[in-house]
């Protein structure tokens, strides 16, 4: 299994046990049942697909993910250690992994 492959998919493990803990959810977030009958249905790609369109635009690795509604759209917003050691947030469409927006995260 290729190393992205693998680290998005520990990410996305890591993710659900986020979303699982009482509290932990901001008002947009969605949960992990959420996210998995969004993925079934095919509204959402997998976070492993998304990652995999965004590392090709963005070098750097992944060491944060969530996934949240805005205004019906379903975004993916990825955390992204850069080579140069700069943090960045990437917000990613969930459903074509267009990015929409690249900020230096604080």
């Amino acid at each position: 299994m290729p190393f992205y492959r693998w680290l998005a998919c520990t990410f996305t493990a890591a993710l659900i046990l986020v979303a699982a803990a009482p509290g932990a959810l901001m008002a947009d977030d969605l949960g992990p049942e959420e996210a998995q009958r969004l993925l079934q249905s095919g509204r959402i790609k997998s976070l492993a697909d998304i990652v995999s369109i965004v590392q090709k635009q963005v070098d750097g690795d992944l060491i944060d993910a969530e996934l949240d509604e805005e205004d019906g759209v379903y975004i993916y917003e990825l955390k992204i250690l850069r080579p140069n050691g700069r943090l960045q947030e990437i917000e990613a469409e969930a459903s074509t992994g267009k990015i929409l927006k690249i900020e230096d995260d604080d």
